[in-house]
């Protein structure tokens, strides 16, 4: 049996998640007491049809019961029957306001602390910080639209195998914010900008002309290989430690050009190794005029 624990801050698209989640196929049950968690997955195992894919959402709105979530994980990993994971949805201080100022619904902890959502996220990422650190998965939702949420979500649970890693390769631009998911983050700002060449400025990285113009820079070839290698030589050593998910980003200035060409080569090169990866150009319609 296959149990997924989402859990994150409130806001963040927890919601969004476990729709998902009951469309590809998992039994879901949305804001379960933690100390409930091994007795409903008993329940599913008796059941006649058979559940064999169960996601429970588990959050601050458990209040002080919330506590008990470390202890029913603990329980469930000993079990050998159930494979557990944890799927870690957040994002930005600011975003969470936004979205709750947007949709004029109270934060669960509106009450406790007087209607200041500062104090209230601050407290809730306080108690919710452990929980990421054995989080399997992650997922930071600032930057994305509830369909961008709903495909990255699909594209982990619909192809991923339970015994191997996963791979996410994504390109992003530094003036749009900082990629805060990724386990390896590189700058590639340092090479030419092919947004400065007029014949270039318009197309993006997934497009030849850009693609050679990056890569026809002896240090643009040497950075590359080097990152390979880097990659390479940690990959293993991430499969080895029992790592589900490892999202290495390129950062350019735009998202468009550099990091793109990289994290598109990136792929191609790991592909090649025979590891599964999945691709993602988070900043690539960002400006676009149509």
């Amino acid at each position: 049996m296959e149990l997924l624990i989402v859990t994150g801050m409130s806001g963040s698209g927890k919601s969004s998640v476990m729709d998902v989640m009951e469309d590809i196929g998992y039994y879901c049950i949305d804001n379960i007491p933690p100390k409930l968690i091994t007795q409903f997955v008993d329940l599913c195992r008796q059941s006649e049809n058979g559940i064999q894919k169960i996601a429970v959402a588990v959050d601050i709105r458990s209040g002080d019961m919330f506590a008990e979530i470390f202890h029913s994980w603990q329980l469930l990993k000993s079990n050998k029957d159930v494979q557990v994971k944890v799927l870690f949805i957040e994002a930005s201080d600011e975003v969470l306001i936004k979205r709750y100022k947007e949709t004029r619904r109270k934060h669960p902890l509106d009450e406790k602390f007087g209607g200041n959502m500062h104090d209230a996220i601050k407290y809730e990422w306080n108690q919710l910080s452990q929980l990421r650190e054995i989080a399997d998965f992650y997922v930071e939702t600032s930057n994305l639209s509830a369909t961008e949420l709903k495909e990255q979500i699909k594209s982990i649970f619909l192809e991923r195998k339970s015994d191997s890693l996963t791979i996410k390769i994504m390109s992003f631009g530094y003036k749009y914010g900082v990629s805060t998911e990724s386990d390896l983050v590189f700058d590639v700002r340092c090479l030419p900008n092919p947004f400065y060449i007029p014949e270039l400025k318009n197309h993006t990285g997934l497009e030849n002309c850009v693609r050679d113009y990056v890569m026809g820079f002896e240090e643009s070839q040497t950075l590359f290989e080097k990152l390979c290698d880097l990659v390479d030589f940690l990959i293993p050593l991430y499969v080895k430690e029992g790592k589900s998910q490892l999202v290495i980003a390129f950062g350019c200035t735009g998202g468009k050009h550099r990091s793109i060409t990289f994290a598109e080569l990136m792929t191609e090169h790991l592909v090649k190794m025979n590891y599964k990866v999945q691709k993602y150009h988070r900043d690539i319609t960002k400006d676009k005029k149509f």
